[in-house]
């Protein structure tokens, strides 16, 4: 830092205006500056004193004390420099958000993910720092989630991103953000197999417990003549809208509730039936993480008798935790009402019912002030 003034000629008079100035390094090379804090007019003793001041601020091996005072109050004697401030020129600009940024930056590092990516996103000819945007754009759905255009317009400028990178403004055009996204589909297998090492060394985490999900998110627009948007089921309730379906396998240790991690992920076509995903799924994870022991948890309307069967047969043992068509529980309902409740946890009960491989779980959670408890089944496969 160091200061900086201008020359303004007023009436004949000349005004220096002095302010507190940084150089910043930007792409390609080039120093810019910023400035700081502004100073306005200031006299030659308090122009000595702020750069006492500077002096101290820039110092990397040694500390010096000194003291702030505002500039219309009499300062006392100290053994220290006194610099006095002008507090109606003092100005805030440009605030950004820097300890999260650091820490998204820290994690990155953690994880090692620049030895992944530096061979994977190469910069372009021109210079692009593709690794960069990368960089940016995991920062900004870990700290404020939104869109690419809300990166560009708001958050990068809020955001203390281009000095933790080196970069400037320029980098975080819209064309930029939306190119680097198109450039990471093609590694997205190798990049979960990467990370669900990676974890597994940091938290010495298993993969016994897997979660299976769908859900679908709609957009407000003509239906395209071509690829995965088209009319479906809307979760959303928003049928007149074309859609997209997710499925998505997020994995959780044993004994602990999910990290929410995804280990795979897959966007279908609009129309999609949940019924028909599983089975590709089962073959997709077993290939990507190889076979071993593991336990599904899914909801009643993903898996097929004939899967369940499937994953009964396996030659590796594949559990599963899926919740029990409407129309079975009411021919279990008269083996249920003889059964005893079992504590399994200080307010869920059970109750079990051992039917050929399967057993069958009725769960009840008392709710304190509620008109009926809460009940939900499901079907295990037998160990």
């Amino acid at each position: 830092m160091f200061l900086r003034h201008k020359i303004r000629r007023k009436d004949g008079k000349e005004h220096r205006a002095w302010s507190v100035v940084e150089n910043r390094r930007v792409e390609g090379g080039r120093v810019v500056q910023r400035q700081v804090l502004y100073l306005g007019e200031i006299n030659d003793s308090q122009r000595a004193a702020w750069s006492r001041a500077v002096e101290v601020f820039d110092d990397a091996g040694q500390s010096t004390q000194i003291a702030l005072f505002p500039e219309d109050r009499a300062a006392p004697v100290l053994d220290c420099d006194v610099v006095s401030i002008r507090l109606s020129g003092m100005r805030l600009r440009r605030p950004r958000q820097w300890g999260a940024c650091w820490l998204a930056m820290v994690l990155w590092d953690q994880l090692r993910l620049d030895a992944f990516w530096r061979k994977a996103l190469p910069p372009s000819r021109e210079g692009t720092s593709w690794l960069n945007i990368l960089k940016t754009l995991a920062s900004y759905q870990l700290i404020s989630p939104g869109s690419e255009w809300r990166l560009h317009r708001q958050w990068f400028e809020q955001s203390a991103m281009g000095d933790l990178l080196g970069e400037d403004f320029a980098f975080v055009q819209p064309n930029n953000l939306y190119r680097c996204l198109d450039k990471l589909t093609q590694h997205k297998k190798d990049l979960f197999t990467f990370l669900r090492d990676r974890w597994k060394d940091l938290f010495q985490a298993d993969f016994e417990v897997l979660l299976y999900d769908l859900t679908s998110t709609y957009f407000e627009c003509d239906p395209p003549e071509e690829g995965k948007r088209k009319f479906g089921y809307s979760r959303d309730k928003r049928s007149d809208c074309v859609q997209v379906v997710i499925a998505l396998i997020p994995g959780s240790s044993p004994g602990t509730t999910p990290d929410g991690l995804p280990l795979a992920y897959e966007v279908m076509d609009g129309n999609t039936s949940d019924k028909t995903t599983l089975k590709a799924f089962l073959a997709e994870i077993e290939t990507q993480y190889g076979a071993g022991k593991r336990t599904w948890a899914m909801d009643r309307g993903i898996p097929t008798e004939e899967v369940l069967a499937q994953m009964r047969g396996s030659s590796t043992p594949i559990h599963y935790l899926a919740g029990t068509p409407r129309g079975r529980l009411t021919k279990l309902e008269k083996a249920l009402a003889t059964k005893p409740w079992e504590n399994v946890r200080e307010s869920v009960r059970v109750e079990l019912i051992e039917d050929g491989e399967e057993t069958y779980v009725l769960a009840r959670e008392p709710t304190p002030g509620a008109r009926r408890n809460r009940q939900c089944a499901g079907a295990a496969c037998a160990s």
